[in-house]
């Protein structure tokens, strides 16, 4: 029995699954760990804690598999993106000769950390503004990408900055400790903001308009490709055989798409967590940058997709994110209705007819993103009245979110990337409600998937790539990935809810000045 082991480093946990030759998912295993708050703002982790769980993660799935270490033929890892892992010389060549020692400068700095405000406007200003950095290396400098928080520590921590060798992803560490190889692959490289797609290598010109020696940086290769092999020392902790190839892998959006097949244009991923995302697959690198002056560049994020490998590179893909997707539901029921189950609210939003009678919810409860980067956007229900009852509340709730996805989805046809179908995840897609509102808004088929292991099943099939299993990703999706449901989209109330989003997409702007009032009061 030949078997690839996934793992997916994420923000609250590890998650882990064993998969067959046959695309069977045979075990699943998670570990949590705790997320550090020091200061307002700030998002910190310690790696240690990610390698125990990855050791708790293999021995809970070798035991609940019942298979043996030998059965398992590759590894591949997904992580959350962007975290920032400071090491020095020493601690990266202890491992490299065999050594158990790998320990960080310092706590990682996450994805969702914000305190690199400046950090991202000098960023912008030394490479000759938004434009030019969007051309250069296809985003904007966001606060939760890395290169602003190398930038920090140089600024804040000098002392650490002075003793840091490596900057690794927290799933890059973990290879660290598994292999002794400091490598990346493209996908997560990408947003290092530091990468050009075109030529899938780091930017001079960026590097040097910042001042980094690009030997902070580790090897960049394909995702599906092999980057190390299981040293003896790591073997043992894990109960695994030495000597295993470890793939490349790649952040948690690329494999998460492409644990739902996302390997060709047309067909697109649409996530409904706590955050909302769109993943849309590109046959080539695109930018999101509008001819009008007065619309922001970079609203979608431009990098390379996880489908390359030894044989041939990747492609390109394009991912947009709104900051309240399924968050503004929970918030809605633990806020409001704290007593009464997810079941009998949607059955109540359920009765409420297309377009909620004209009630109208704006998602921007932590501010927005995409498609609108704006921290000081604020929520709430516009067009209230004595007459909306508790259902319509929240299928104001869930079409607003919706609203928000398409206005996405939108985006990534601006830039030249067609959509035919959806495929749908996480809590989106387990509402029968929110299906066929998706369906409906969208205005095109949304799809269901058998799984929705996401990012370790994607983690999993790129270790298969890597081992042999599979000649590349586009034969693994083959292999694992399989549609169990389609639902169409109804015309009539497709055009209603065009309208009702008519209103919607007006209210950001509308209610900006407020907003901006109402802010600066909060932070007062």
């Amino acid at each position: 029995m030949a078997i690839v082991l996934g793992l997916d480093i994420g923000t609250s946990s590890t998650k882990g699954l064993l998969l067959g030759t046959d695309g069977e998912i045979r075990a699943t295993a998670s570990a949590a760990y705790p997320l550090l708050r020091p200061q307002p703002g700030w998002s910190e982790q310690d790696p240690e804690e990610w390698w125990t769980a990855c050791e708790r993660v293999v021995r809970e799935l070798l035991g609940a598999a019942r298979v043996a270490p030998g059965d398992v033929r590759g590894i591949g890892l997904s992580g959350q993106m962007h975290g920032s892992v400071f090491l020095d010389a020493a601690g990266v060549s202890r491992v490299r000769e065999g050594g158990r020692a790998a320990a960080a400068l310092r706590p990682a700095i996450l994805w969702n950390d914000q305190r690199t405000g400046e950090e991202c406007a000098e960023i912008e200003r030394l490479v000759g503004g938004p434009r030019a950095l969007v051309e250069l290396v296809g985003n904007r400098a966001l606060t939760g990408l890395t290169l602003p928080k190398i930038l920090w520590l140089r600024r804040h921590e000098p002392h650490v900055f002075r003793r840091t060798a490596k900057v690794l992803l927290p799933k890059d560490y973990i290879r660290l400790r598994m292999t002794g190889e400091s490598i990346t692959d493209v996908g997560d490289a990408s947003g290092y903001l530091l990468l050009e797609p075109e030529s899938r290598a780091w930017s001079g010109r960026v590097l040097r308009a910042v001042d980094l020696d690009p030997a902070l940086l580790p090897t960049i290769v394909e995702s599906g490709a092999p980057a190390g092999r299981l040293t003896p020392w790591a073997a043992s902790r894990l109960h695994l055989e030495p000597d295993l190839p470890v793939a490349a892998g790649s952040g948690d959006n690329m494999t998460g798409a492409l644990g739902a097949g996302i390997v060709q244009e047309g067909v697109v991923l649409a996530a409904l967590g706590t955050s909302g995302v769109i993943y849309a697959h590109s046959d080539s690198p695109r930018r999101d940058l509008p001819a009008d002056p007065g619309v922001p560049v970079g609203r979608l994020q431009s990098m390379c997709a996880a489908d390359g490998g030894v044989r041939a590179p990747g492609h390109w893909c394009l991912t947009g994110c709104m900051l309240s997707a399924g968050g503004s539901l929970h918030w809605c029921r633990e806020a409001l209705f704290p007593n009464e189950s997810y079941d009998r609210l949607l059955a109540e939003a359920a009765e409420v007819p297309a377009g909620s009678d004209g009630l109208v919810f704006l998602p921007y409860l932590t501010g927005e993103r995409c498609p609108h980067p704006d921290p000081h956007a604020r929520g709430g229900w516009i067009g209230l009245t004595s007459r909306h009852t508790r259902g319509h509340l929240v299928r104001a709730v869930l079409e607003g979110v919706t609203f928000g996805m398409s206005q996405m989805l939108d985006l990534v046809r601006d830039v030249g990337v067609p959509v035919h179908a959806v495929r749908i995840g996480s809590g989106g897609a387990r509402s029968p409600l929110w299906r066929q509102l998706q369906a409906d808004v969208y205005g095109c088929p949304v799809a269901l998937l058998r799984t929705e292991e996401g990012s370790a099943l994607g983690a999993a099939m790129l270790g298969g790539v890597a081992s042999g299993m599979w000649p590349d990703a586009a034969a693994a999706c083959r292999a694992v990935v399989h549609e169990t449901d389609r639902i169409e989209p109804d015309r009539e109330r497709h055009e209603l809810l065009l309208r009702a989003r008519a209103v919607y997409a007006r209210l950001h702007g509308d209610l900006g000045p407020a907003n901006q009032i109402l802010s600066a009061r909060e932070q007062a």
